[in-house]
């Protein structure tokens, strides 16, 4: 089994996107018993609530669920329980490093998936209000991040 874990700043827009995204894909090509898919976030204002109701809404458009997800802070024990985290900015990544306790996961950044982008960090949606940038980039490093663990790892 492969675990994936997402982490941004409150684990209510960009995490939870990625994880309903991935978790979508994963069901589309029938790899549900192969990879699970998490979301973090290295805050806990949000801890126990649903994804932003901009993440919902961008996810109903598209037809893919988001039932019983709800934020969670990321743990020192998430790099024992998953084999990828990958984190949405350079600051979710530096918290993250500040929890990293042994060496099982293999920590990335979210645009490192996707090389010929100028951005280099997933804007936050809860301040720009552009949940549709934010999707179409998850849409599109999801579908590397999957190709990769299907090549790499099943």
């Amino acid at each position: 089994m492969v675990n994936v874990l997402f982490v941004c700043l409150g684990n209510i827009c960009r995490s939870p996107m990625a994880e309903a995204v991935l978790r979508h894909k994963i069901h589309e090509r029938g790899l549900s018993s192969s990879i699970t898919v998490d979301s973090a976030g290295t805050g806990d204002w949000h801890i126990g609530n649903p994804p932003h109701e901009g993440t919902r809404c961008i996810l109903d458009q598209h037809g893919i669920s988001y039932e019983g997800m709800k934020a969670r802070r990321v743990s020192s024990d998430d790099f024992e329980n998953y084999q990828y985290i990958i984190c949405m900015d350079n600051s979710n990544g530096t918290n993250v490093r500040k929890l990293q306790g042994g060496e099982e996961a293999e920590l990335l950044f979210f645009m490192d998936l996707l090389p010929e982008e100028e951005l280099r960090e997933v804007p936050d949606p809860y301040f720009t209000g552009n949940f549709e940038q934010v999707y179409e980039l998850m849409d599109a490093g999801c579908d590397v991040l999957l190709d990769t663990i299907v090549r790499e790892k099943l």
